[in-house]
């Protein structure tokens, strides 16, 4: 008897392979993403950090087809379970987005429809991609998840507008809607912002949960180091467009290897410090629409000589899960396989 060849999943639900993604300005272009690598394991929580404007948002806009003009994907791959997505056509790309793949945005209230109860905005998301489901079965479905993620009374909930909650249970609500299609990949920009700490504990706890019963991949875009190390399994810095560093979670804070993401690590304020000293990193993030020659982050970095302001540096292998872009490791590390 002939056996039939098991065919066997990728181990990548996402894999984006040297993405550029640019605003095209009367002044000139302006490189938001310059030349990304990321790679997402089933199953697992990966970590995008860096400060404000560095990228972060803008490589998860890129996967979700959301630049708008003048911004739009130049080149690179966005492999969803080996198929290429940066390519699809926008109608191609609904099935997918909001099904497969689910973002939730920074602003719970800014992303919700302000006039329309937030039960049926989480259940008219089900009915898009599930056609055979009647509006009842999504009411029933809508119900039951905003049940899981914790919205107590889901019943009465389903029928509030957004101003009739709080900024807690609005992002319940936005998980809720982005997990209702049981989606293989979330991406999450900055779920906790503007939450209380408190809050933020069990929103990250639910995200947890739920990635463990859904058995889904999830990449959390912060600048808060405190939530990557609650959460993630691995790591990637970003700053100015470009991976800096990345490593899993505890390589990363265990074995710091760049400059920035140790100027990041010593920004953390930690009890028992010195309150009136805390450390920042000197200079600005440069312009993107003016980069320096050498390493992006030479006019900030103490270590920096003449090569780093005059060369790029390329990925370094620190270890076997390690690497940074720094030419500080040139001595101790070989150059990566593939660069970020």
């Amino acid at each position: 008897m002939e056996m039939k060849e098991q065919v066997r999943e990728p181990d990548f639900v996402l894999e984006i392979r040297h993405l550029r993604s640019s605003f095209f300005t009367r002044r000139g272009e302006v490189p938001a993403v310059n030349d990304v690598t990321i790679q997402v394991p089933r199953g697992k929580i990966i970590g995008i950090v860096g400060e404000s404007g560095c990228g972060k948002s803008m490589t998860a806009k890129s996967v979700m087809g959301l630049l708008k003009y003048p911004g739009r994907v130049v080149s690179g791959e966005i492999l969803l379970e080996g198929r290429d997505i940066a390519g699809m056509k926008e109608r191609e790309l609904r099935k997918i987005c909001g099904n497969e793949i689910t973002m939730i945005f920074q602003e719970p209230m800014t992303s919700l429809n302000p006039v329309i109860k937030v039960g049926k905005q989480v259940s008219e998301a089900l009915l898009l991609h599930h056609r055979e489901l009647s509006r009842a079965q999504a009411r029933e479905q809508a119900i039951e998840m905003f049940r899981k993620v914790g919205i107590n009374e889901p019943e009465k909930r389903y029928d509030c507008y957004p101003h009739e909650l709080s900024g807690g249970l609005r992002q319940r609500v936005m998980i809720a809607m982005a997990m209702v299609c049981r989606p293989k990949l979330l991406i999450a920009d900055e779920p906790t912002t503007a939450l209380d700490v408190t809050i933020e504990a069990q929103i990250l706890k639910l995200m947890k949960q739920l990635r463990d019963e859904i058995g889904m991949s999830i990449i959390i875009i912060t600048h808060n180091l405190g939530v990557v190390a609650e959460l993630c399994d691995y790591v990637y810095v970003m700053y100015a467009g470009k991976i800096m560093e990345q490593a899993e979670t505890f390589e990363l804070f265990d074995h710091t290897a760049h400059p920035y993401t140790k100027g990041l690590m010593d920004s953390i304020p930690r009890i028992g410090s010195n309150a009136e000293h805390l450390h920042t990193i000197p200079g600005v993030v440069p312009n993107l629409l003016h980069l320096p020659k050498g390493c992006l982050f030479s006019n900030r970095c103490p270590y920096a000589d003449d090569r780093c302001r005059q060369e790029r540096p390329e990925l370094y292998q620190v270890s076997q899960q390690h690497c940074a872009r720094c030419f500080l490791l040139e001595k101790t590390g070989e150059e990566a396989e593939a660069h970020g």
